[in-house]
């Protein structure tokens, strides 16, 4: 088999299943923001910060072994920083959920929520128009993960087989539980960013909006792959339902989508890109804009129960 048909064929697996899990594993920041309100525990925020732990400590491993690739530059953290992880944070408030939760969704046959990447693709197409933000400035250092040890990597072997273990250990619980689903988000994120390059589909949008998308096809494809992987989710989970569209929820995801494509410009990125690209490469951007969509939500949610 060609090298390029086997580098095809694992990105569109690795990303079909990314997606299955996203599905099965309810994955999302705007659920896991309301669980520290609504309970006063973190355990689906941690497992998202988990899902950065696994791709750091994977590309850490994969330096240890030779494998080099060329990873993305950071940029500078500024005022922009944090007003687009606000405007991330309020988007993804209204829209119910995130960029992840909206992919959840879509695999439960929620098919209001195709029109959260349309409203994204429209925010980032849009900003422009509206205003000038001035052009994220590229930091010319290299990402501070490269300045860590690769041997750190293997840290991640004990904490593997302890997950394993407590999967295993534990009656009723299975591979698909939030935190352990955001585990195998991690790795089969790591393997497409290893043979194909760091793709998120908030990233496919924003370049489409800009006209700056290159490999169109491909990446469409891995998209593809992405909502195929979370209606299989879906369906062997027996969550599919097809669900009637009403007007008010397609203005709603619209509206969620437009705000997160806005934030996506101003820091750059969706909050897929700065958890899975961003923040296991310690680029300090990315930890300020993801802080920053929390806290957003955290207040929207206080203010909306409060009315409530």
């Amino acid at each position: 088999m060609p090298a390029g048909a086997l580098i095809a064929g694992l990105s569109l697996f690795s990303t079909a299943l990314m997606g299955f899990a996203i599905q099965r594993g309810a994955t999302c920041t705007v659920a896991a923001v309301g669980e520290i309100v609504e309970r006063g525990t973190a355990f689906r925020l941690v497992a998202l910060l988990e899902a950065a732990l696994w791709v750091a400590g994977g590309l850490l491993l994969a330096r240890q072994f030779g494998l080099i690739m060329t990873l993305p530059d950071g940029v500078a953290v500024s005022f922009w920083t944090v007003g687009g992880g606000l405007l991330l944070g309020l988007g993804a408030w209204l829209n119910r959920a995130c960029v992840f939760g909206a992919i959840a969704r879509l695999g439960s046959g929620e098919w209001a929520y195709s029109a959260t990447p349309l409203g994204f693709f429209a925010g980032a197409l849009s900003i422009p128009l509206l205003f000038a933000p001035p052009a994220p400035v590229q930091l010319d250092e290299a990402a501070m993960l490269t300045h860590l040890p690769g041997w750190l990597g293997w840290l991640l072997v004990p904490l593997a087989l302890w997950r394993l273990a407590a999967t295993i250990g534990r009656p009723g619980r299975t591979i698909w539980h939030p935190h352990e689903a955001t585990v195998v988000i991690g790795v089969t994120f790591l393997i497409l960013f290893l043979v194909a390059g760091p793709w998120t589909y908030t990233q496919l949008l924003a370049d489409s909006a800009m006209g700056m998308a290159a490999n169109i096809g491909f990446r469409v494809a891995l998209f593809v792959a992405l909502l195929a992987g979370a209606g299989l989710g879906g369906w062997t989970a027996g969550r599919f339902k097809s669900r009637r569209i009403t007007f008010a929820e397609i203005r709603r995801c619209f509206g969620g989508g437009m705000l997160m494509g806005w934030g996506s410009v101003l820091l750059p990125g969706g909050n897929d890109n700065l958890i899975l690209v961003g923040m296991p490469l310690l680029q300090p951007y990315a930890w300020v804009g993801i802080a920053a969509m929390c806290a957003a939500i955290v207040v929207a949610l206080l203010i909306e129960r409060r009315w409530a």
